[in-house]
């Protein structure tokens, strides 16, 4: 079966996608679950331990509190109530933490920090798997033992608004609910007044025991402009009034029954410098936890200073006010400040119930839990709690009773931390069986591009695949058949679930065939390697002898930074690396221009001079379009120009710079975002110019940056684009100005501002008329064989719509990393590919280096918590999950995408036969994949190590999505080649 080189890595890219997919989905484990489901009857709770007599408490204890309020404040970091914003903004908090009835605490939530997986630790008191940050864009029904369930068995009346997260998690279990949805992130005033407008009808009505309130308003601030934003303390000053109204009618409430109410404050999750949220800075993880009650009076001159917990201990605290049973799979412990002013049985009691429940579940997930220190601890506090009961029965009030009933405080105490610790770091369980076929798929597939890689080199455009006649083999079904057996032998044995055994045969029996299929074609790829070995052995020769110091630079880089994921460190900085491979490799085409410059051919066989006679303006070289950089092989041929010819040239210096201006642009961006782990804290250009003090230089920024973006793009479109793509821009600016980022000349600073609905739609037109326009000319070079130009044009204009796609989608501070991006692909199009004449493979590696640094360069990293998820509502005034998706993930992506997009151009432009194409695609395609099956290895290896969750996992999905992304492309660049082969049968055809 013959394969375009194209064609075939476009197809090796979709499979090692499944096979990433299957690996991804074993690799995010179940968290530690308890084996007992919940029911829906109620269980017997556990007696209360006692020596040698029966005791007379067999039952819960009774609830501490009539009602509870859970006011959850979306993004609410520790320091808007503890620090400085909290004394400024929430003046009456402040006095309630200070002086009031309350108990003050920081809760630490775990990674990810996004808003569904912190809700299921809050209820159920467990530590969600990672994968939760994906569900979180479609939460699904929380099955597992949890507060809210318990409530509601225990005929509890439960009344929700706020985040329609909670309906998702917990449907039928509120008796009234109002949902406003979470993901419409240019909405902070009315998803909260949607909230609020509900409070005065509520607090006075009786007929409900729980109260659940989550404001996002916070959360889409910071997302929007950032936690230092003005809107940050209108927020906080809004939020202080409505917990001082609920508070207030919860007091005089207290006043007419016999228990009283409970006022939660807490957040889910914080917010980072950058306004977002999903990784672990102390930032993201410190949210605060206040607790209020009439219960709580603190005497005079009694100073409780914030304590630091987890949040998974809320869960734990809730049940026991509530009267209810501890959820199963609570990993947390009960915050003893609640119960520190109860009588002493009662207090070991609870303490006991909530040691109890832990040690279950750590006999359920720990086959040696007998050796644990908890555990141990837990015994002898079970063993002295039974004495001090029965000293208690026997009525023995003396010093003696209260000294044990302290010593067994401090013992329950003891085992509640070393528990929860040692069941929040247990080791989850992973998919071993699904990591391991994902695994072998991915690299299956890149053994065939090893493979495969000597034919391409040879400039082959077609490859040979030995596909059908593996598959018809005896090998083949024999490998099957083991593979069969051994999915029904793990499926059929395995106590933990795994997903593949969760699959349909018919869908597990295809990914037996696959694999089977890619085994049988690698072994007759190696044979048929192995009978033509002489001639590859020829071609690898001739291909190393003239290898130049950028082809070994641009090896050894890409080796250096796939062998560098396997260090923490590096992983969390991997922009210095790219920073650091970009500046070498400029250094290394200043070299090689000076060499060809002024030692031409000799030196240089591969790589000379191409220049024109023609004297031009240095600037308008620069910002010339690439179209006009462009020429057919047959135009070219005979015009090499000798160094001394050149000498006479204006030209030549700007040749010789142009390595340095790329060089001194890298360099400007840098300063523009800080990311990464150790310097994202530091102060950047992004931050003074997003600061309100600055919002006129940010305007006058982004409109110069807007201005060379159409000098630098406009000239290789039609007057029909040229014309779409000024309107476009325009409408970009004008969207910034509607929402208040920026402002125009004449416009007030104090303008109200809007959701740039109408602005942002007007852009979207503009690009999807760009994008029509250029498909439009593609297909007809296709179907109709018109002339190059056409198809040259169309491409550019492809180009020309993506690139106005991502100056919207782009914050205003960040179009300077597109203009800058645009720039060097224009002077590096006309100043080194041209004139040196790069092959397809080293330009397409340089693509690929350029692309990864311009993610980093405009400020992404491999936490989350960089995602911009603004950019998926752009132009939305509601929430569409597929719509939202798509842009979030172009807009993460502008750096690769365009620089991608770029590539298709460039090589389309040189007028070839499509073997460029096909080899730049199997290129990109090799050296995205090399990374992805590399780092599976490494995770695999390292599953259990500190950092797993915190910087191997975020990396993981980063590389998944990367490699989708790379599909796609890949897919983008055999559509193109299409044309050519299309176009080479019609000349042959001619001729014939």
């Amino acid at each position: 079966m013959r394969l375009g080189s194209g064609a075939f890595a476009a197809s090796c890219v979709a499979i090692e996608v499944i096979g990433v997919a299957i690996f991804i989905r074993g690799f995010f484990p179940a968290p530690v679950r308890s084996s007992a489901r919940p029911e829906h009857g109620a269980e017997t709770p556990a007696p209360e331990p006692v020596a040698g007599v029966s005791s007379n408490w067999t039952k819960l204890p009774p609830p501490l509190f009539s009602k509870v309020v859970i006011m959850l404040i979306d993004a609410l970091r520790d320091d808007f109530v503890f620090g400085s914003k909290g004394v400024k903004y929430m003046p009456y908090t402040t006095y309630l933490v200070e002086k009031g009835a309350s108990h003050s605490f920081v809760a630490e939530a775990k990674p990810p920090t996004v808003t569904m997986p912190r809700i299921k630790a809050l209820m159920t008191g467990s530590l969600p798997g990672f994968v939760d940050v994906i569900r979180n864009l479609n939460s699904p029904v929380l099955l597992e033992d949890n507060v809210i369930r318990q409530a509601k068995a225990a005929g509890k009346r439960i009344i929700f608004y706020g985040d329609e997260t909670w309906v998702k998690l917990f449907p039928k279990h509120f008796v009234e609910y109002d949902g406003t949805t979470s993901f419409f992130v240019s909405d902070y005033i009315e998803v909260d007044n949607n909230v609020t407008r509900h409070l005065d009808k509520v607090l006075k009505r009786g007929d409900w025991d729980v109260l659940i309130l989550h404001y996002l308003g916070l959360d889409h601030i910071g997302h929007i402009s950032g936690p230092n934003s003005p809107l940050i303390g209108h927020k906080l000053s809004e939020m202080d009034n409505v917990l001082m109204k609920i508070y207030t009618s919860l007091l005089s409430k207290d006043r007419e029954t016999l228990l009283p109410s409970l006022l939660v404050l807490c957040g889910d999750h914080g917010m980072s410098e950058t306004g977002s949220h999903g990784a672990s800075s102390t930032e993201e993880v410190s949210t605060p936890l206040l607790l209020v009650s009439s219960a709580f009076e603190r005497k005079p001159g009694d100073i409780r200073h914030p304590k630091h917990v987890q949040q998974t201990d809320l869960a734990a605290t809730l049940a026991i006010g509530l009267g209810l049973p501890i959820p199963k799979d609570s990993v947390g412990s009960l915050l003893f400040p609640v119960i520190e002013g109860k009588p002493m049985r009662e207090q070991l009691r609870f303490l006991h119930l909530n040691t109890l429940q832990l040690s279950k579940l750590l006999q359920e997930n720990v086959p040696s839990y007998e050796k644990d220190p908890g555990f141990e601890q837990f015994k002898m506090a079970e063993r002295l709690h039974g004495n001090w009961v029965k000293l208690h029965l026997e009525e023995n009030h003396s010093d003696i009773l209260l000294g044990l009933g302290t010593k067994v405080l401090r013992q329950y105490l003891g085992a509640l931390k070393t528990l929860s610790l040692s069941l929040s770091t247990q080791v989850a369980h992973y998919d071993i069986y699904s990591m391991a076929v994902g695994t072998l798929i991915v690299l299956e597939v890149l053994t065939l591009f090893l493979l495969s890689t000597p034919h391409v080199l040879c400039r082959k455009a077609e490859l040979d695949v030995p596909l059908l006649s593996p598959v018809f083999s005896l090998l083949f079904y024999l490998i099957f058949l083991v593979l069969s057996a051994i999915h029904v032998l793990v499926c059929t044995s395995s106590e933990s679930s795994c997903y593949l055994c969760s699959l349909p045969w018919l869908a597990a029996g295809a990914v037996m065939v696959l694999v089977s299929s890619l085994f049988c074609a690698i072994l007759s790829a190696l044979i048929r390697m192995v009978t033509d070995g002489t001639l590859l052995r020829k071609s690898a020769a001739d291909a190393s002898s003239g290898w130049s110091e950028v082809n070994l630079l641009l090896l050894l880089g890409t080796l250096g930074h796939v062998l560098s994921l396997g260090a923490s460190s590096f992983v969390e900085e991997e922009h210095q690396t790219w920073y650091f491979l970009i500046n070498t490799l400029c250094l290394a085409l200043s070299q090689e221009t000076c060499r060809s410059y002024f030692l031409g051919d000799e030196c240089e066989p591969q790589h000379h001079f191409h220049v024109e006679h023609k004297c031009v303006n240095p600037l308008a070289c620069t910002l010339q379009d690439s179209t006009s950089y462009s020429s057919s092989e047959s135009d070219t041929a005979g015009k090499r120009v000798s160094p001394l010819e050149t000498r006479g040239n204006c030209k030549w210096w700007t040749v010789l710079a142009s390595p340095w201006l790329v060089l001194v642009c890298c360099r400007l961006l840098r300063s523009l975002n800080q990311t990464g782990v150790q310097g994202a804290h530091r102060p950047d250009l992004s931050h003074w110019l997003t600061s309100s003090d600055h919002k006129v230089q940010l305007s006058g920024l982004a409109a110069l940056s807007l201005v060379v973006i159409f000098m630098l793009v406009q000239r290789g479109c039609s007057l029909v684009s040229k014309v779409a793509l000024a309107l476009g821009l325009l409408g970009v600016f004008c969207y910034r100005a509607a929402i208040g980022i920026v402002l125009f000349p004449w416009q007030p600073d104090n303008k109200v501002i809007s959701k740039g609905i109408t602005e942002a739609r007007f852009v979207y037109v503009f690009v999807l008329g760009i994008l029509f326009t250029g498909t439009k000319d593609l297909l007809k070079a296709q179907v109709i064989g018109t002339d190059f130009k056409t198809k040259t044009v169309g491409l550019w204009e492809i180009h020309s719509g993506l690139v106005l796609l991502a100056a919207l989608l782009l914050r205003p501070h960040n179009l300077p990393v597109l203009a800058f991006s645009l720039l060097i692909q224009t002077v590096m199009t006309k100043f080194i590919w041209k004139p040196l004449r790069h092959d397809a493979a080293e330009v397409t590696v340089m693509h690929y280096w350029f692309g990864q640094a311009f993610f980093y360069f405009q400020g992404n990293s491999n936490n989350i918590a960089t995602i911009d998820i603004s950019a998926g509502f752009v132009g939305l005034d509601t929430y569409m999950e597929v719509p939202a998706t798509v842009l979030t993930v172009l807009g993460t992506y502008v750096g690769p995408v365009v620089w991608a997009s770029h590539l298709v151009y460039f090589l389309s432009s040189e007028g070839n036969n499509g073997s460029a194409l096909s080899r730049a695609c199997f290129c990109y395609a090799l050296i995205c994949s090399v990374p992805v099956a590399t780092y599976i290895v490494l995770v695999t290896s390292l599953r259990y190590h500190l950092f797993i969750w915190s910087v191997f996992s975020p990396k993981l999905l980063y590389e998944g999505m990367r490699l989708l992304i790379t599909a796609a492309i890949c897919a983008v660049f055999t559509a193109t080649n299409q044309t050519h082969h299309m176009r080479a049968e019609v000349k042959t055809d001619t001729w014939s």
